[in-house]
C-alpha cells in the first residue's frame, strides 16, 4: 500500500502518522545528473578508473548520499500534504514556515539498479517559545532486498495557529 496515511501511536503514547512510498529504481543517469548539477566532481563520482581500483564494495558507481536524501524527500513529497492534512486535524497548526534542519545517517551503498521506497513517520516534535509547531519527518530508504539505506530526519516548522 502507497501513498495513505495510518495513524497510529508510538511506544511512547505519540501520535505518529505513517506514509510507505512508491518505488522508483535509480539509473546511471540519475547518478551522472546529480553529480553534474550539484558539482560533486570528486574521484569517488567522476572517475571510473580510481572507482574500479577501490576495495570492496565501492569499486563500481554507487549513488552519492545527497541523492538518495533528494530521493527519499522525492518519494513522499506525493503524499506530504496529506500527512500533513492528517496532523492538522488533531493538532492546531498555522502556516507552514519552512525545513528548520536535517540529520541523516547513511547505512548501505546504492548503486544503479537499485529499487528504492521509503518508510514515512511524522509527528509533532515540540512546540517552540514563540508558538510555533516542530514536526519531525523521519525518512527510511530501503532497497529491493529491504536492507535500510540511508535514515534522515526533517524537521519543519509551522506559525502558530491563527485563532
Amino acid at each position: 500500500m502507497s501513498g495513505h496515511v495510518r495513524i497510529e501511536e508510538n511506544e511512547s503514547g505519540e501520535l505518529v502518522y505513517r506514509v510507505t512510498s512508491h518505488r522508483r529504481t535509480i539509473t546511471e543517469t540519475d547518478i551522472v545528473n546529480f553529480v553534474n548539477l550539484v558539482g560533486l566532481h570528486e574521484p569517488p563520482f567522476i572517475d571510473m578508473e580510481w572507482v574500479e581500483k577501490m576495495p570492496g564494495i565501492h569499486n563500481k558507481r554507487f549513488a552519492p548520499a545527497p541523492l538518495l536524501i533528494s530521493m527519499g524527500m522525492g518519494l513522499v513529497a506525493t503524499s506530504i500534504m496529506e500527512v500533513v492534512d492528517a496532523i492538522t486535524a488533531r493538532e492546531a497548526l498555522g502556516r507552514f514556515h519552512g525545513m528548520v534542519g536535517v540529520e541523516a545517517a547513511v547505512k548501505s551503498p546504492a548503486f544503479p539498479g537499485d529499487t528504492l521506497a521509503v518508510e514515512l513517520e511524522a509527528r509533532v516534535d515540540r512546540r517552540t517559545k514563540r508558538g510555533q509547531t516542530l514536526v519531525a519527518l523521519q525518512h527510511v530508504v530501503s532497497n529491493q532486498r529491504d536492507e535500510v539505506v540511508v535514515i534522515f530526519t526533517e524537521r519543519v516548522v509551522f506559525d502558530p495557529a491563527e485563532q
